[in-house]
């Protein structure tokens, strides 16, 4: 199969006829073989219903449905492993993504041999304070922390190698930063076009002012898990030495003061009347801590591979 289009959706029962017959337009155009799948997102309207009848009219459209609202990260991961396309291809579902863009991100795919190609909205649609320049910001820090030069990270038209989207898992929020974990996941081929973007048609946007918080917190996140999962021990343990060393240091300065000054026999306090005894045994508590939790870290690492295991309430296949 040489195409498979994911798309998560929630409360999109007005666009969906209109995408899936425009996808399927496209394909047939460019004599593509394809695959769409939807993954209903827990939709509380009359999506679920619209994509069985479309799946009556067009077999190549298969879906999944969530039994609640787990959010885009975990569709697009449950969308990743039914996928068996050659090359995957990702877009929303309210309209904004064009799919004229396939033929040309697969061409990108399979004949510029890129891992990965991420679409770049140059021309937005969305307000200008609410979504523009958050997320300008949010695509300057990613570049400059990950070295990825793409300038826009969270543009939900993307096109994948196959072996990208089987080697990555992709939960919480992280589907912001997925060329970060395709890139640390040693695919570092990753490229962008410039995508035509369109204005909302149906409905009104799904994410509200929560993602101004979660946005760097989830760069942090994904950061942090794409250089330490496989090895916490490298950061808790690191960072557990050295804490609990600047505490042992302290401590045993506190203790060779006092028995100076009792050698000398000069009077001199307590140790416990010193405030840096409390600080060095507070440091070095911290410290065995952090280690604790490197070593613990170390067990369960990479154990919950099977977090998305039982969102699925309904599928079509």
């Amino acid at each position: 199969m040489d195409i498979s289009v994911v798309v998560p959706l929630f409360n999109e029962e007005e666009s969906l006829p209109e995408l899936t017959s425009w996808i399927a337009r496209v394909m047939d155009a460019n004599g593509f073989s394809y695959e769409i799948i939807l993954i209903d997102d827990g939709s509380n309207d009359r999506s679920w219903e619209v994509v069985e009848k479309l799946h009556l009219q067009n077999p190549d459209i298969k879906a999944i449905k969530f039994r609640r609202n787990y959010g885009k990260s975990a569709a697009l991961q449950v969308g990743f492993t039914e996928a068996q396309g050659n090359v995957v291809i990702t877009m929303d579902a309210d309209l904004q993504d064009n799919p004229e863009e396939i033929p040309e991100l697969y061409q990108l795919i399979t004949e510029q041999q890129f891992d990965l190609v991420s679409g770049w909205k140059k021309k937005r649609y969305d307000p200008l304070l609410s979504k523009n320049i958050p997320s300008k910001f949010f695509n300057w820090i990613a570049r400059r922390s990950s070295g990825i030069k793409i300038h826009d990270f969270n543009c939900g038209l993307k096109a994948y190698r196959r072996q990208v989207v089987k080697s990555i898992e992709v939960y919480g929020e992280m589907h912001r930063y997925i060329p970060i974990l395709a890139k640390w996941a040693g695919f570092r081929k990753i490229g962008e076009k410039v995508v035509q973007h369109q204005e909302r048609k149906y409905g009104v946007t799904k994410f509200g002012f929560e993602r101004f918080l979660r946005g760097p917190l989830d760069l942090l996140s994904v950061i942090f898990i794409a250089k330490f999962s496989k090895r916490p021990m490298h950061f808790f343990g690191l960072m557990g030495s050295l804490v609990f060393l600047a505490g042992l240091i302290a401590a045993a300065s506190v203790g060779i003061h006092k028995l100076i000054a009792l050698a000398n026999q000069v009077p001199a306090p307590k140790v416990t009347e010193s405030p840096y005894f409390y600080l060095a045994l507070t440091a070095m508590i911290i410290g065995s801590q952090l280690f604790l939790a490197g070593f613990i870290g170390e067990l369960v690492s990479r154990n919950a591979s099977e977090r998305n295991k039982y969102l699925i309430e309904k599928k079509i296949s």
